[in-house]
């Protein structure tokens, strides 16, 4: 099947989030599988682009009452063929979507008009065509309405894809900005009411695709609701019947407790006495009493809204507190995000000699800390898919988590199914709820070292694969394309 995806980023090249390594893990899994894969990101300021091919295609693309020329460079990478466009708006910036994460770019649109505008281009001047175009998140969201607009007989039959991976981002922007880009408006690419409607590019492709997805099951019938649904929940109600959710997977190359680079004491579900060796290493490393018998819960997170931490964090004593004073365990919390709950954490930690705040982000900490921990939390409001989890199942640690989105989907509450259970799920989002899930991660770790080692295992034996994840975007692009209404 040739499939072209289309994303604002993809690892190993650029990377904002999670978004960039589904586009790189999925696309090398379906060419694992046998199809044509080929993916079309922005070439940023920030990359490395030696040993990349000139390509002798460039395309003009009308905007702003002129014409922008772009053109593309490529490489290959596990037989998936990246094209990657060329313009002063990406190549001349320092980030990807603003200088910071905190300040956006204010010509977005138009920047990320060009890559829409430019991706039937390539296809023809490729003279190759997709059966299936994915298209990624807000950035792509025009693409499915451009399919639509032009109906060129070179795409019959090419089905379009809109994935989403969190709704909250829909890329809107103000209806003067949409003048500049020669574009053809039509009334279903706005939302809000007027005087305040917008254009939306996020629901411009989710009104136009042949299929939605996103990235879990839970989260697809979440999103359906008014609480989740970010103003679009009648849309995705509208929609229900092309709306399906595929949980993500996850590199079993990088997150291997046997061959891991970032610590030397491996494991496997047949001999665990790697990961309790990782743990006394890393309590030291992060200042904490090197102690076999009690459990270390960790968090590696965004600090923000989103994950919990304002429930974590509010009240006085707070549940954060109420956790390290009055029950027997050891918390290792790493990430960045809210100056001001970073500050009241670290004031915790100077008082609590069993907490330890850490305000950074490392790639080599988070492999390490996963290895170690007993237990892991994640209080989220609400989580699309999360990756934190499968990490972590991977590595024999229990995940602590709210239920709902992709936790909900890929954690087994052990109190619900004991002989199958995989960790731990509290439904409410509240200090007292967190707490009281904690407590019962505790009963489990009480009942000794042999039943903790029978749920790791259960955990290390869960299916968190890419290739999983891969074969059901197949039978959904198979579908697709048996419904698609030729023209």
């Amino acid at each position: 099947m040739n499939i072209f995806m289309v994303s604002s980023e993809s690892v190993p090249f650029s990377k904002s989030g999670g978004l960039a390594d589904v586009v790189g893990a999925l696309s090398s899994a379906l060419s694992s599988l046998g199809s044509d894969v080929r993916v079309l990101v922005p070439c940023y300021g920030n990359m490395d682009i030696s040993g990349f091919s000139d390509m002798t295609i460039g395309i003009d693309i009308p905007l702003l009452g002129k014409t922008e020329r772009v053109t593309f460079i490529e490489t290959e990478l596990d037989n998936v063929h990246f094209y990657f466009l060329c313009h002063p708006w990406f190549q001349n910036r320092k980030g990807i979507y603003g200088d910071s994460s905190y300040t956006p770019y204010s010509d977005n649109l138009e920047r990320y008009m060009l890559l829409n505008k430019a991706a039937l281009p390539l296809c023809k001047a490729l003279h190759w065509k997709p059966e299936i175009i994915h298209c990624h998140d807000w950035t792509c969201g025009f693409i499915p309405y451009l399919m639509d607009l032009e109906r060129d007989a070179f795409f019959s039959g090419t089905a379009s894809i809109m994935t989403i991976h969190n709704l909250a981002y829909q890329g809107d922007f103000s209806r003067l900005q949409l003048l500049g880009g020669n574009l053809q408006s039509d009334k279903r690419m706005f939302s809000g009411d007027t005087p305040e409607k917008r254009v939306n590019m996020l629901k411009t492709g989710l009104e136009f695709a042949d299929a939605i997805t996103t990235v879990s099951p839970t989260y697809a019938k979440e999103i359906q609701t008014a609480e989740y649904g970010c103003k679009l929940d009648h849309l995705m109600r509208e929609r229900s019947n092309n709306l399906c959710g595929i949980i993500n997977g996850i590199d079993y190359e990088e997150w291997n407790p046997q061959t891991d680079t970032f610590f030397d004491d491996h494991f496997s579900r047949e001999d665990l006495q790697g990961k309790a060796k990782t743990k006394a290493l890393v309590q030291k490393e992060f200042k904490l009493p090197v102690d076999p018998n009690i459990p270390l819960i960790s968090m590696i997170s965004r600090i923000a809204d989103q994950k919990g931490f304002v429930e974590l964090l509010e009240g006085s004593p707070c549940a954060l507190e109420k956790l390290v004073r009055d029950y027997p365990l050891q918390m290792l919390i790493v990430g960045t995000g809210d100056e001001r709950m970073e500050k009241q954490m670290l004031e915790l930690a100077n008082r609590y000699e069993n907490l330890s705040v850490n305000i950074m982000f490392s790639n080599r900490g988070a492999h390490r800390i996963e290895a170690a921990s007993d237990f892991f939390l994640m209080p989220s409001r609400y989580e699309p898919c999360g990756l934190n989890q499968l990490y972590s199942l991977r590595y024999g640690t229990l995940p602590i988590a709210r239920k709902t989105g992709g936790l909900a989907d890929s954690i087994i509450d052990l109190d619900e199914s004991p002989q199958e259970g995989t960790g731990i799920l509290f439904k409410t989002i509240s200090g007292d709820a967190i707490i009281e899930g904690v407590k019962r991660a505790l009963y489990w770790w009480e009942k000794g070292s042999k039943e903790m080692d029978l749920i790791r295992i259960r955990c290390m034996d869960s299916d968190a694969t890419w290739e999983r994840s891969a074969r059901s975007y197949l039978n959904i692009y198979e579908t697709s394309i048996r419904e698609k209404k030729t023209w």
